[in-house]
């Protein structure tokens, strides 16, 4: 099992054995120079098999890839490309040892499979300081991954292990509860689904049963072979845990970094298009990190795209450079903030020194239901519009902006809302349209066709944490449920993720408020992913039976403007004029 070899430049040390402190060994794929010498480690854990190659995996976003960025197959065979984690070809020239470890329970690495907890972070602490005692290492370890690759990086850092020098979080979600497990309180059926897909069919004990590497040929689930019974027992229930854990309670508190307790430098990358996952994190995990060395870059497109790309590899091998080598690559210029923008047609670049923005004006659109509008000025009648929970919505719409107006940060709404039932669901989604009407949307991290953003409110999950909301981002605590009474009316705050987007003049904003998911009502068929038909938020649908019983969210909602209710939209307008097109 565990062999070396020099191949394509580089000497790799297949399935090297890292031990933690119960015993269990954990497998470790090792790209480095072939010439002898002590070179900075980047490294990545997780679940994914480091032996199965990106274009096995994942063939169609591979081949999407590949045609829409040809860069991404420069000065490299991709050979040893695997999905959201570097590649080691375009690495190791540059003097960096690429390390691939599977995690406990998956590929090559026996264990239980229990996805961002305590043991899983206790076990990238070790295998940190592993790497950075080996006798081909400089000392200094950089994390860089995507995804699950990201969300634990913010996980370890907040241990501190000694050896650990940089980390880019590259799309990864810093809070599991808030960001991608209970929106607002509500939860999310992603998990449910990705998890067959992408880890219980790349675990440990599949042997021959499963896939096999294109590189070397081995069973990317290890070389024994386990029965389907040894191998459920060998893995959590996530979606039973997510049902029992609805408030964040010890079992949340575990899988929830102190990012305060982050002193590395960190480089936080996140997506536009991200909502229902990471997007929210990365800006969160920028702002809560306790590094005095910290940068938040925010792009768009797909969400493997930019991780790949000549643009994506050129900030990341700066910020690396920088740090783990001590290389003059223009990093002591970068601004704390930069961003690509969204427009109607592509994005323009800008940059700022702080989040939000320091020039941003916070704007107040008032729901007006009786006009239909978002409305400079509050209503002055009181206006009630009532709606069955899971199939209706309410549309509502700012007047033509008169001319290009920039947004760029978080949104925040408050609705005042009742219920016929003990409580209720919100959905609030922030949308684009052009003159005609039409709508315009987006390519999203795993939307092709995705709003501009979007916010979640669960009414008895709406107390508020005082010492961690701001004006512009309420926080909730989600540690205790407040009664709802049916029929009283609730002024409630909803978060909005952050979004950015330069509005053409004579484009309007709209706002939908629903109780169900966001279907941008194109017609079908559309494509799918994990099973599920892309309609607008993708596979991070709110669709659990047992979380959202129809007796209790199925009921009607009713919305209140005007009459001294205070319902309103807040935008962060931003001056135009700081952008590269």
């Amino acid at each position: 099992m565990e062999r070396s070899e020099v191949a394509d430049g580089m000497r790799i040390d297949w399935n090297v054995p890292i031990r933690m402190d119960d015993g269990i060994v954990l497998r470790a794929d090792v790209f480095r120079p072939i010439r002898e010498g002590r070179y900075p480690v980047l490294m990545t854990y997780g679940p994914y098999a480091k032996g199965l190659s990106f274009a096995d995996g994942y063939p169609a976003q591979w081949t999407k890839l590949i045609a829409d960025h040809p860069d991404v197959a420069q000065e490299t065979s991709t050979r040893y490309a695997n999905w959201e984690t570097a590649d080691p070809e375009r690495w190791v020239p540059d003097d960096y040892v690429v390390i691939r470890v599977d995690s406990r329970g998956a590929g090559t690495s026996p264990g239980f499979i229990d996805p961002f907890s305590a043991r899983e972070t206790r076990d990238y602490y070790a295998c940190i300081e592993w790497a950075g005692e080996q006798r081909w290492s400089s000392g200094k370890v950089g994390l860089l991954g995507v995804s699950y690759y990201a969300m634990n990086q913010w996980q370890v850092a907040a241990l501190r292990p000694p050896h650990l020098a940089a980390i880019c979080p590259f799309e990864g979600a810093s809070d599991l509860y808030r960001d991608g497990t209970r929106h607002g309180g509500i939860m999310c059926t992603f998990w449910t689904r990705w998890y067959p897909l992408q880890v219980t069919n790349a675990q440990y004990g599949l042997g021959r049963n499963g896939r096999a590497s294109a590189v070397t040929g081995e069973p990317i689930g290890g070389d024994v072979e386990l029965s389907p019974e040894e191998m459920s027992r060998n893995r959590v229930d996530i979606n039973r845990d997510e049902l029992d854990h609805p408030l964040l309670d010890e079992y949340w508190a575990e899988r929830l970094p102190n990012l305060a307790q982050i002193e590395v430098p960190v480089l936080s990358c996140g997506n536009w298009g991200g909502q229902g996952l990471h997007l929210r994190g990365n800006v969160e995990g920028y702002l809560g990190a306790g590094s005095p060395q910290k940068w938040l870059e925010m792009h768009g497109l797909e969400h493997w795209t930019e991780f790949y790309t000549t643009y994506g590899i050129d900030i990341q091998k700066r910020f690396f450079g920088h740090f783990l080598h001590g290389r003059d690559t223009g990093w002591d210029d970068q601004p704390a903030i930069s961003m690509r923008v969204r427009t109607p047609d592509g994005f323009v670049d800008r940059t700022a020194d702080s989040w939000p923005l320091p020039d941003t004006a916070w704007t107040p659109f008032h729901l007006d239901l009786a006009a239909g509008r978002l409305a400079a000025e509050p209503a002055e009648t009181e206006t009630t519009v009532e709606f069955d929970a899971l199939t209706e919505q309410i549309d509502l719409t700012t007047e033509p902006f008169p001319a290009e107006t920039t947004i760029v940060g978080p949104i925040t709404a408050r609705i005042a809302a009742s219920s016929s039932t003990e409580d209720l669901d919100l959905f609030l989604t922030v949308r684009l349209f052009r003159e005609d009407d039409s709508e315009v949307l987006f390519v999203g991290a795993v939307e092709p066709n995705a709003p501009v953003t979007q916010g979640w409110l669960r009414a008895s999950h709406r107390k508020l944490d005082p010492a961690r909301s701001e004006p512009w981002r309420p926080v909730y605590t989600h540690n205790e449920l407040l009664p709802v009474v049916p029929g009283d009316v609730y002024e409630l705050d909803v978060e909005i993720w952050p979004t950015s987007i330069v509005i053409p003049a004579h484009y309007r904003l709209g706002l939908t408020i629903s109780g169900h998911d966001f279907d941008n009502g194109l017609p079908g068929p559309l494509p799918k992913l994990y099973g599920v038909e892309q309609r607008g938020s993708s596979v991070y649908l709110h669709d659990d039976p047992e979380d959202r019983p129809a007796d209790l969210f199925g009921g009607r909602t009713t919305i209140h403007t005007g009459g001294g209710h205070d319902a309103v939209l807040v935008l962060p307008i931003v001056p135009n004029g700081n952008e590269s097109r």
